[in-house]
This record gives structure tokens, C-alpha cells and sequence, in this order.
């Protein structure tokens, strides 16, 4: 798709506008990332609610800087006009090289503009050891269009 993707969606819009998510998270770069969200983005990550792009963008320099060798896979769940629900999984390690995978949803709403203006995400997380890793391309890096993702495991 050429240019920005604007609601209402398509499940093929939805799609593309996932994967686009999805690899802006997987370059693990905060301000890339922040862009894609509202002046006025409104989240709730787990336990934390934020406001405002800036707010984000402090927010994921931080993640990032804990969760090392950070992997994500999105996968659309649900699409109707400018709301779109995602489920998704991804994997990172903290500096003692302990390995987690988490696990969640999250639900979006969209500006007519394409920028996301509300994210609420619930995630749970548990620790794994190196073998049991399902998410292996480059990092940062987008996942490869060969890979999966989490349509393949449970």
C-alpha cells in the first residue's frame, strides 16, 4: 500500500496497517515508533497509562533499554471501521540474559488522519529458557515475510 493507511479499514488495510505496526516496534526505535500515535494518544500498557506521543516515545526508550534483543509478532484479530483489535507475542531478554516471551492484546482506535489516538494493552509474561525462543531474524529488524509469526504456536 502506498501512502498512509486510513480508516475505516478493510481486513486487507487492517493487515497492512499490523505489519506496519508491527515492524516500527521490531526497529526499536522510539521516536519511529511514536510517530505512528495521535499528539494526544491516550494508552494503557499493562498497569501504566501515558498521554501524548512524548510520553510514548520516553516510555519505549526505556522498555527497550531493559528488554534486549526485543522480537515481536502482531497478528489481526478483529477489524471494524476505525478500531482494529491485534493479539500478539514477543520475546527479549534482561541483562542477566534471562529470556521471556509475553503474551497479549491490545485494542486500537484510529484519527482520521491514520494516527493511532488510544491503545489499551494487556500483557502477561513468563520467563523461558534460550531453547524454547521461537522468534529468530536480525534485530532490530523486521520479521521476515517467510517467518510465521504466531499463527503457527500456541
Amino acid at each position: 500500500m502506498n501512502g498512509p493507511i486510513l480508516p475505516p479499514f478493510t481486513h486487507d488495510s487492517a493487515l497492512a496497517k499490523v505489519r506496519a505496526a508491527e515492524n516500527a516496534w521490531n526497529s526499536r526505535d522510539p521516536l519511529r515508533v511514536a510517530q505512528a500515535y495521535s499528539e494526544d494518544s491516550q494508552w494503557r500498557n499493562r498497569d501504566i497509562f501515558l498521554q501524548g506521543r512524548e510520553e510514548i516515545r520516553q516510555f519505549l526508550a526505556g522498555k527497550w533499554q531493559r528488554e534486549l534483543d526485543y522480537r515481536l509478532c502482531k497478528s489481526l484479530w478483529a477489524v471494524e471501521g476505525n478500531r482494529i483489535g491485534v493479539r500478539f507475542q514477543y520475546e527479549y531478554h534482561n541483562a542477566e540474559n534471562q529470556w521471556f516471551r509475553a503474551y497479549g492484546n491490545e485494542l486500537w482506535e484510529f484519527d482520521e488522519a491514520g494516527l493511532m489516538r488510544r491503545r489499551e494493552a494487556s500483557i502477561n509474561e513468563l520467563s523461558i529458557s534460550a531453547a524454547e525462543r521461537r522468534f529468530f531474524w536480525p534485530s532490530p529488524g523486521s520479521r521476515p515475510e517467510d517467518h510465521p509469526g504466531i499463527e503457527a504456536v500456541k
